[in-house]
């Protein structure tokens, strides 16, 4: 994505990661080049954004549950925790304003609108309420983003910023009724993963890279999918999306705290044996890591659009193991289209606008006068 808020919305821009990497050269704010390495990480994240709310259309085995349980654990932290590293250098200066305007306002207004009025009609739901403080589907993550960037200088400033931010969604998990303003549960319980990642350097993605780490990721992952084929008859699937406390999912109160750190822990281990496997140089799919805020804020028409045409239903062959896996490869390839440049292009008037003609100029990029 060409501005800088990361996955869905952020310019890919940071100190490169591999050997060739300067330790603090470059910005988050869109200055030096687009690193491959976070372009690819975004571009493979977005498939398994997509392919995860498809296999939600479909009747779910213990083997597909165990999948999407492996996914839902760090699909969404992994995307969080590179927003979180390319926000570093917010200071909320007039430019990066500009910015969150232009790269997280207007798509979240433009998109909200556009879910909302899509519902009502092909829902059949004409009763169905626009309102730009309760976010519907995918826009959550549009305000999430605006939230967390926008407070970066206060966690900048406090001497433990993560332990922080853990002790509020732990808060968060056993509070219910925070309300559905902004989706306050999900921003206050996914707000660690955008705070880790303000702490990150350069030399951790670099570490991640070593051979030994790569290797150690395979068992990561085996053990991580043998855990998850156990769990799936045992846990909700609620604790993934953190939208709710405890209380309002069934569990007692305490629950909350403990899955909070838990899952944080796992979703941490997946995070870095995910990233630690993305590749470093430049592939097919890098181009279409600055088009992911396209498939994000479009796939879900795709998946809501299968729904509620009732076409999943009608087509009992789906649900079987070889539907199940056609559906996989469909949503992959549909969502990697939504990336490519020529859709970006046509977004850009609501994706990437310009606002210079709504924003007053920057007093530093003044010309001197005299």
């Amino acid at each position: 994505m060409s501005n800088d808020v990361s996955n869905a919305v952020a310019q890919a821009r940071s100190p490169l990661p591999g050997p060739a990497a300067k330790p603090g050269a470059g910005t988050t704010a869109g200055d030096g080049p687009r690193d491959a390495f976070f372009d690819n990480a975004k571009y493979l994240l977005i498939v398994l954004v997509a392919v995860g709310h498809a296999w939600e259309l479909v009747e779910s085995t213990r083997a597909t549950k165990a999948l999407y349980i492996l996914v839902y654990t760090f699909h969404m932290p992994a995307f969080i925790v590179i927003s979180g590293y390319l926000s570093r250098s917010f200071a909320g200066r007039p430019r990066q304003i500009g910015r969150l305007l232009s790269g997280i306002v207007v798509p979240y207004v433009v998109f909200e609108t556009a879910y909302s009025l899509f519902r009502r009609y092909a829902a059949d739901e004409p009763d169905f309420a626009i309102s730009l403080l309760d976010p519907f589907l995918l826009t959550w993550f549009l305000a999430a983003l605006l939230i967390w960037r926008l407070t970066t200088p206060l966690w900048q400033q406090l001497r433990h910023p993560l332990a922080v931010a853990l002790a509020i969604a732990v808060l968060a998990s056993v509070t219910p009724g925070i309300g559905e303003d902004l989706n306050l549960q999900r921003v206050l319980q996914f707000l660690p993963f955008f705070v880790l990642g303000l702490c990150l350097k350069p030399e951790h993605f670099r570490l991640l890279g070593r051979r030994a780490i790569r290797m150690l990721a395979v068992p990561v992952f085996a053990g991580a999918l043998a855990f998850a084929y156990w769990a799936a008859t045992r846990m909700r699937n609620e604790w993934f999306f953190r939208r709710s406390s405890a209380q309002e999912i069934g569990e007692p109160w305490w629950t909350g705290a403990v899955m909070t750190l838990a899952l944080f822990g796992c979703s941490l281990l997946l995070t870095a044996a995910f990233l630690a496997w993305v590749p470093r140089r430049r592939m097919w799919f890098t181009v279409l890591g600055a088009g992911t805020i396209c498939g994000y804020l479009l796939h879900g028409f795709l998946i809501k659009g299968a729904k509620y045409s009732g076409f999943i239903d009608a087509h009992d062959w789906l649900h079987d193991p070889a539907g199940k896996i056609v559906l996989t490869l469909v949503v992959a390839v549909a969502v990697t289209l939504m990336c490519t440049p020529p859709v970006r292009r046509v977004l850009r008037p609501v994706t990437e606008p310009d606002l210079s003609w709504a924003l007053r100029r920057d007093p530093a990029e003044r010309p001197a006068k005299g």
